[in-house]
């Protein structure tokens, strides 16, 4: 392993190994408490600009599949990790977790103590900070990250939404059989637009019964709402992403539109920021985040405790209930977790309800999704 030097902007200087690929990278460095899917972690695009932190110590066991793959490439900046197994061992395995990195230009860091920058992260935050396997003097890696730009500063939606409509119809993967099953009959048809969705939910939405037609984050409201009225369509959703929502000004404006037409609307995750947004409630920055497959969630409706998988930096305001009613909880934090907007077709959930690679208990909301077009 070559040796690579970590600088965070506290000060914190750092060296440990790298695998992965070489260079020199900065990003927002958040901590995941996920205890498996290191795959599904890193092939989500909402992690883009970021550096993920896994606390669970052991990674890279059962290597890499294409079956787990939540998009078509690792947009992360990198990964660090307490130790690193590069012998893998799992019949599905087709690659180790180095290649996998190395193919996608992403940075492995190990033989760091993770636990000590976790509590760094709840302490102090997440933050800034560069890692480098061509530069260990600390002075010029605070000089060059204070150079770069932050996250909060960059447009990554446009790095990870697909570039041209497709139709997607693959149903959610069965680990039992390993195949994936055959969607239902068709019963709605929606245009998801695509800030960074994950395979997993795509595959969910289909599973209902939808037929799911992915177009790109710059598609406008006038072909949108075009395909809405000549009964083409019959929703939209709005997909998770990466990076601060309140720089995505052309997105909530195109919302707005959706919003003023009385289209249904499921959003999840950054889709959920973008309505609150859109509806004139700006979202905040949290301190660390919620990134992890074990976030308890009440839903206020039923008093039922769902365990969820969560990425997230940015959360809607409490004030939002003037026009929304709340239908989801954390209990971590107490933070609002799910809204159904007031005399509208609209609801979102800031949670993953996908079962990839979190528990199942929150699938029902594709189902509501479908119900919420009727």
């Amino acid at each position: 392993m070559t040796p690579v030097h970590i600088y965070l902007e506290n000060n914190l200087y750092l060296s440990a190994k790298s695998f992965g690929a070489n260079g020199t990278f900065t990003g927002e460095i958040v901590f995941n408490t996920s205890m498996s899917g290191y795959q599904e972690i890193i092939s989500d695009p909402s992690y883009a600009g970021q550096f993920i932190t896994f606390t669970m110590p052991e990674i890279g066991n059962v290597g890499i599949n294409a079956q787990d793959m939540e998009s078509s490439s690792a947009f992360t900046k990198g990964i660090l990790v307490r130790s690193y197994q590069k012998r893998y061992s799992n019949f599905r395995a087709e690659k180790s977790l180095d290649d996998f990195l190395k193919k996608y230009n992403v940075m492995g860091i190990s033989d760091i103590d993770t636990r000590y920058l976790t509590k760094t992260l709840r302490k102090e935050g997440a933050m800034m900070m560069i890692a480098s396997t061509e530069i260990s003097d600390k002075n010029e890696l605070a000089k060059l990250l204070k150079q770069s730009k932050r996250i909060e500063e960059i447009n990554h939606i446009k790095e990870v939404s697909t570039k041209k409509s497709y139709i997607h119809n693959s149903g959610i993967y069965n680990y039992k059989s390993f195949v994936y099953e055959d969607a239902p009959k068709i019963k709605k048809r929606i245009i998801a637009i695509d800030f960074g969705v994950k395979r997993n939910i795509l595959n969910e939405l289909t599973q209902v019964g939808l037929e799911v037609n992915v177009v790109p984050s710059s598609t406008s409201a006038e072909a949108i709402i075009t395909a809405f009225d000549k009964k083409e369509i019959d929703g939209v959703f709005l997909s998770n992403g990466p990076g601060d929502p309140l720089i995505l000004d052309k997105e909530v404006e195109t919302i707005k539109r959706l919003i003023e037409r009385k289209i249904p609307i499921f959003g999840i995750c950054l889709g959920h920021q973008l309505l609150s947004i859109a509806h004139g409630f700006d979202t905040y920055k949290l301190k660390f985040g919620h990134h992890g497959g074990n976030h308890p969630v009440r839903n206020e409706k039923s008093g039922l405790v769902e365990i969820t998988a969560q990425n997230h930096n940015y959360n809607v305001p409490d004030t939002i209930t003037s026009i929304a009613e709340i239908t989801h909880k954390n209990l971590f934090d107490n933070t609002i977790e799910g809204l159904k907007y007031n005399d509208k077709p609209i609801f979102s959930v800031q949670h993953h309800p996908e079962s990839s690679p979190g528990p199942h208990e929150s699938r029902y909301i594709f189902k509501q999704f479908l119900d919420s077009m009727n």
